[in-house]
């Protein structure tokens, strides 16, 4: 499989580009604000966290008593049966009875973190994924007319077409979006929608080169 390749040492980043046909065509500089940050394995968990309980629904709700389907009739006389007095079975210690404290399904599980320690989250991440040599760039993906035969024959050539999950991510690149949403083991999104959890659990980044070039102009500036 063709890696990427880190020129020198993490003051200088370069990446290898190759085109469809798996053939390098040369190489890329990566800008160090993205690809060579200190590590900080804290501020990842974070934004980790922070995606999930953001993408997380309270689906769990129990009954109380006053919800359940039971007679709210008391279950026996008050005195005289040696038994503990009660009131109606819907109690939570009866079986089939309400739920004392269990979830009411408005649980909020969203958590706030800044722009900046998304921003270095996703540095961090991609850092890694450079230094593993798990980063790389093809070209002229905006070629491939929609079809997901196309796409896969593409990444047969870069040895990827059976591993996975990877990430393509994209420039607005509309056909191939169509062409890869058949394929399982790639995921697809858009270069500035980027989050630290898909780079995370992809196994391979590829990025087309328009969407590393966005990102690089938009490190520039």
């Amino acid at each position: 499989m063709p890696k990427a390749k880190i020129s020198g040492k993490m003051a200088s980043l370069t990446v290898d580009v190759y085109d469809l046909t798996g053939i390098k065509k040369g190489q890329t500089s990566l800008p160090k604000s993205l690809f060579g940050v200190k590590e900080n394995p804290t501020v990842v968990s974070q934004a980790v966290r922070a995606y999930l309980g953001n993408r997380r629904s309270a689906l769990a709700k129990a009954k109380t008593r006053g919800e359940v389907a039971l007679t709210k009739a008391k279950v026996w006389r008050q005195k005289g049966t040696g038994r503990a007095r009660h009131g109606s079975r819907t109690a939570p210690l009866f079986v089939g009875g309400g739920v004392a404290h269990g979830p009411r399904g408005n649980q909020n599980y969203s958590q706030k973190i800044s722009k900046k320690s998304r921003a270095l989250a996703l540095a961090n991440v991609l850092t890694n994924k450079l230094s593993k040599k798990q980063v790389l760039v093809v070209e002229g993906l905006d070629k491939i007319e929609g079809k997901t035969k196309e796409l896969s024959g593409v990444l047969k050539k870069l040895e990827l077409g059976s591993r996975g999950p990877n990430l393509l991510v994209l420039d607005k690149e509309k056909k191939v979006r169509l062409a890869a949403r058949n394929i399982e083991t790639v995921g697809l999104t858009e270069v500035f929608s980027l989050n630290p959890y898909q780079v995370l659990r992809s196994k391979q980044i590829i990025f087309s080169k328009k969407a590393i070039d966005s990102l690089i102009n938009r490190e520039s500036k």
